[in-house]
């Protein structure tokens, strides 16, 4: 088992935590980080991006010009694509660009990120975090004092309100659950900051 040392909110070491091998000790499967990656961003497109083609067009009932001696490319349409005011040739319709990947092929694109962070030294236990109130003056101190790069991914096991509208307004920082986080943003964020708690909530999840 991997051994991580644990902060404090003030970034002074408060002791270790073991982490599972099986979670975040494999060796990182590039190709099934990057097919839930690409899902992920494909589930997330609107799908309504609509032009009209060549028959929804108005207009086009008489030929524009006639066939020879103008000079011209010969036209029998003025919604045809090549002219002016014209169709869009294979217009873009609406369509749902979602598809599904895999159960495993996910499991195994989570502990590939996890296990990447820790590998790479860019993940940040905490053994509690918490606010009296809402403050993103405290938060933007506490980041400081963890040494946080300034893309960072904050992990709680539980929502607490203080915490996400502290950190709301700072820009490069989310905050997620367990049950929320994804892939995505654990390879997108450099820094992934992660209490206790959501590290035991993570290995009764994925074990």
């Amino acid at each position: 088992m991997a051994t991580v040392k644990m902060l404090n909110m003030a970034g002074e070491e408060a002791g270790s935590i073991e982490l599972k091998d099986e979670i975040f000790g494999i060796a990182p499967n590039e190709n099934a980080v990057h097919a839930v990656v690409v899902n992920y961003l494909a589930n997330q497109r609107q799908g309504t991006q609509s032009a009209k083609n060549r028959g929804e067009v108005r207009g086009g009932g008489k030929k524009p010009f006639r066939q020879k001696g103008t000079g011209r490319h010969r036209q029998g349409s003025s919604t045809d694509p090549s002219q002016v005011g014209g169709g869009v040739a294979f217009a873009p319709k609406p369509r749902d660009y979602r598809y599904s990947v895999p159960k495993k092929v996910k499991r195994l694109a989570m502990k590939s990120a996890l296990s990447s962070k820790v590998a790479e030294n860019e993940i940040i236990v905490l053994d509690k975090l918490s606010f009296e109130e809402i403050k993103t003056k405290e938060m933007v101190k506490l980041l400081d004092n963890v040494k946080a790069a300034k893309k960072a991914l904050i992990v709680m096991a539980e929502k607490d309100d203080n915490v996400v509208r502290s950190a709301a307004n700072i820009q490069g920082v989310r905050t997620a659950l367990v049950t929320t986080m994804n892939v995505y943003e654990i390879v997108n964020y450099t820094s992934f900051i992660v209490t206790q708690d959501a590290i035991n909530k993570i290995e009764e999840v994925y074990s």
